[in-house]
């Protein structure tokens, strides 16, 4: 039997027992079928993802996505855990949308707002979440980024230990994405770091699993580190950027392309995108986020 979930005993799991599992953003409907692949190939959990800004820049919706996501599950009978979640996103309208889709988790990142507000927020999808079965990530700190296409802004603040704390017992959360260094998109001028003794402060005050944004580009050791914390570490990790890289090099494009875009490529040039995106996804599993066999 397919194990769809939501991400309670996934991420637990992965807490209790030093890993983290990749939450993978395929962004183009035909990039999910190599996701659940390689999850497969490794015997590793896997969620797969679509942010909001990802939907408005891609052009697909979260219904589409869905769909493809639940005909590769027919397709593909995985007997591994597997979640869907949405990702960043911040209208109420989106994460309704999504979960009438049949998204297992849902993201949202009030984390521009203060703190009174964010939690005002959070705890409100959380109440319609938790009616229907479904998970909910928030966002505490700000995480930032490079390339704009996860967040409008690109300021850094980190995640205070005491309010995660304090956030996380408000709001009643599954779990909480804190900032700690990352940032999403490529790294360029920056370099990734991770600062390990936050992360380590923040498990001691909560129990609720931890996920780490930006984890394309971030060295394998460091995310190795950042899961096997023994105060818990970090339980998810977001990857992204990493494979439309990877499609875009077979490709032969710059940039992003549309859903439409895509989809109007040979079937000889989709499947090798689709390749390339299992053997890195495949690597990801089994050398960064030490998920395989864990399923």
């Amino acid at each position: 039997m397919t194990k769809i979930q939501n991400l309670t005993t996934i991420l637990h799991h992965a807490a209790e027992n030093g890993y983290a599992v990749g939450s993978f953003s395929a962004r183009y409907t035909k990039l999910i079928l190599p996701i659940i692949q390689a999850a497969i190939n490794t015997s590793s959990p896997v969620i797969v993802q679509l942010s909001e800004k990802e939907i408005i820049r891609h052009k697909v919706s979260a219904e589409a996505f869905a769909k493809e996501f639940y005909r590769v599950v027919e397709q593909l009978q995985p007997q591994v855990p597997i979640a869907l979640h949405l990702d960043h996103t911040r209208t109420l309208e989106t994460i309704k949308a999504a979960m009438d889709a049949g998204f297992t988790s849902v993201m949202i990142d009030a984390s521009e707002m203060d703190f009174d507000d964010n939690v005002a927020l959070t705890r409100q999808v959380v109440e319609l979440a938790h009616e229907r079965g479904v998970t909910v990530e928030a966002e505490l700190g700000k995480i930032g980024t490079t390339d704009f296409v996860e967040t409008d802004h690109d300021e850094e603040m980190y995640t205070v230990p005491g309010e995660a704390k304090a956030f996380c017992e408000q709001t009643d959360v599954d779990c909480l994405a804190v900032s700690v260094g990352t940032a999403h998109g490529v790294y360029t001028v920056r370099q990734p770091s991770i600062d390990f003794g936050r992360l380590e402060d923040i498990n001691r005050l909560t129990a609720t699993p931890l996920v780490l944004h930006g984890g394309s580009g971030v060295p394998s050791e460091m995310v190795v580190r950042a899961a096997a914390l023994s105060s818990g570490g970090v339980s998810k990790v977001n990857i992204a950027t990493d494979l439309e890289l990877e499609m875009l090099a077979v490709v032969g494009r710059t940039g992003h392309l549309t859903e439409e875009e895509f989809n109007t490529y040979s079937g000889d040039i989709i499947e090798k995108s689709r390749n390339a995106v299992r053997l890195l996804v495949e690597d990801k599993m089994n050398n960064y986020l030490r998920s395989s066999n864990r399923a």
